[in-house]
């Protein structure tokens, strides 16, 4: 359990360093055209070659989209902390499965088999809440079908996406399919917690 903890610990704050260091880049990016710096200096050049495969993509797509490419950096720092996001949650879910498994396995209680079987089922309406979130998150990025990413996101959510699609009425221009998922999930999992989890401790860290 402690090396699950610890390595729940590293995950987390790798993935904060990491984002921390990427928005800082984009941020001394930033201020360094906003200064008009010689763009042919080494600190310049360098900063752009690190910074470029984040900026990038994110310029083109909102030329595409017939907008301002200037707020490419804005639309880049927020993207990173919700891919930092997701991935600490990913661990967590996973990280917690594990770590539950482990529990019941050494706790010698006698319906340990049961626990078992709810914290695996409880992990993976975890995970498929999140596969939710990353499609959607994808999609307003404007990747299709054609992408294996998103391919895969859509093979695995829509089984419970496409009948509520098909079956809920959007509200204005929105489309409300998606939060009654979520809905639908928390309440499985609560139900997992309180029947098969019962008496079992459901978060470990």
């Amino acid at each position: 359990m402690l090396i699950l903890k610890t390595l729940y610990l590293f995950i987390t704050w790798g993935v904060m360093a990491v984002a921390i260091a990427m928005i800082a880049l984009i941020i001394l990016r930033s201020i360094y055209n906003y200064a008009d710096v010689n763009p042919f200096r080494r600190s310049a050049i360098s900063l752009k070659r690190a910074t470029d495969p984040m900026i990038l993509p994110i310029r083109r797509l909102l030329v595409a989209f017939r907008l301002g490419p200037k707020v490419a950096p804005f639309i880049a720092i927020i993207l990173i902390i919700l891919v930092g996001y997701f991935v600490v949650q990913i661990a967590s879910s996973v990280l917690n499965t594990i770590a539950g498994i482990l529990y019941a396995l050494t706790s010698g209680v006698p319906g340990f088999p049961i626990a078992i079987v709810g914290y695996l089922v409880f992990g993976l309406l975890g995970l498929y809440t999140l596969a939710i979130f990353v499609r959607i998150f994808l999609s307003y990025g404007a990747l299709g079908y054609g992408n294996r990413w998103m391919r895969f996101l859509i093979r695995i959510t829509e089984p419970l996406m496409g009948p509520l699609r098909r079956n809920i009425r959007p509200v204005g221009m929105f489309d409300i399919s998606p939060i009654i998922a979520f809905l639908i999930l928390w309440v499985l999992q609560a139900i997992v917690a309180a029947t098969l989890l019962k008496g079992w401790a459901v978060q470990f860290f």
